[in-house]
């Protein structure tokens, strides 16, 4: 069952293009979907709920995560196996995590998360990835790997986080992947996951299918241009990058901690 159309004027659509184009290069430079730019962005640009933005962004981050595996593959940087074993745990997990969400305390979650993104930021200064080096998969890696997925989708599920912000810091730091092949392996995993999200958004029409149409074709253009980036760029200084970045998405995340917080003491 698809969303109710909705009308959109030449700046919601100038919008689009812009969030697709910075997204589609934030996606292909760090490995991750872009719903951390995508949502706020959707929200503040076009006047988006919150529902309708969380579910046309994982819609679009489909054909971005495509494209990025697409980009990384072509420089030989994607595990294929360890990204199925990833998808499997992360597609156990999402549902886990959507039934856990109104059972635990989402500020809790968020701490914990923010905690877990302060200890990833600095070892990032002090394990530089080799480049090259792979997942090598036995039986326990394979566990482990699978465990990570569902760990993720949990995550995903019980408050948005995106699979790269995640998987990527774990390949690199427990598994001594290259940050390379971390990044094409991360959005590898994201495809089904993406793809069972959007379904489920669609059937309960929290997608804005044009919009996520005009978001995708623009990451096309981008997508490519910051895998290459990726490619081209220093280990350490692609650390100190994606550091930067899980900064960011580490101060919106206790941002939203706090005024829950103060929501829940105001009710």
């Amino acid at each position: 069952m698809m969303s109710p159309a909705r009308a959109h004027g030449i700046r919601d659509v100038g919008a689009f293009v812009l969030i697709g184009l910075l997204s589609g290069f934030m996606s292909g430079l760090f490995g991750v979907g872009g719903g951390t730019i995508i949502v706020p962005m959707l929200v503040t640009l076009a006047a988006f709920s919150q529902r309708l933005s969380a579910g046309t962004s994982g819609a679009s981050i489909i054909v971005t995560a495509a494209v990025g595996v697409i980009s990384y593959a072509a420089h030989g940087q994607v595990d294929w196996l360890a990204g199925a074993l990833l998808a499997v745990g992360g597609v156990v997990g999402a549902p886990i995590g959507a039934h856990l969400l109104n059972k635990l305390s989402e500020s809790t979650l968020r701490w914990c998360f923010v905690g877990f993104l302060a200890v990833v930021i600095v070892s990032l200064f002090f394990v530089v990835p080799e480049r090259g080096e792979g997942v090598e998969i036995g039986v326990l890696v394979g566990i482990a790997l699978v465990a990570v997925g569902v760990l993720t989708g949990i995550l995903s599920g019980l408050i948005g986080v995106g699979g790269g912000i995640v998987v990527v810091p774990v390949l690199i730091l427990l598994f001594g992947t290259s940050d390379l092949v971390a990044k094409g392996t991360s959005l590898l995993m994201m495809i089904p996951t993406t793809i069972s999200g959007a379904w489920r958004n669609a059937r309960n029409h929290n997608v804005d299918f044009t919009a996520a149409g005009i978001v995708a074709a623009a990451t096309l253009l981008t997508t490519p241009l910051g895998t290459l980036l990726a490619t081209a760029l220093d280990p350490f200084v692609a650390n100190m990058l994606f550091a930067a970045y899980l900064v960011v998405i580490g101060v919106q995340t206790a941002v939203k901690a706090i005024r829950a917080r103060r929501k829940n003491q105001e009710g």
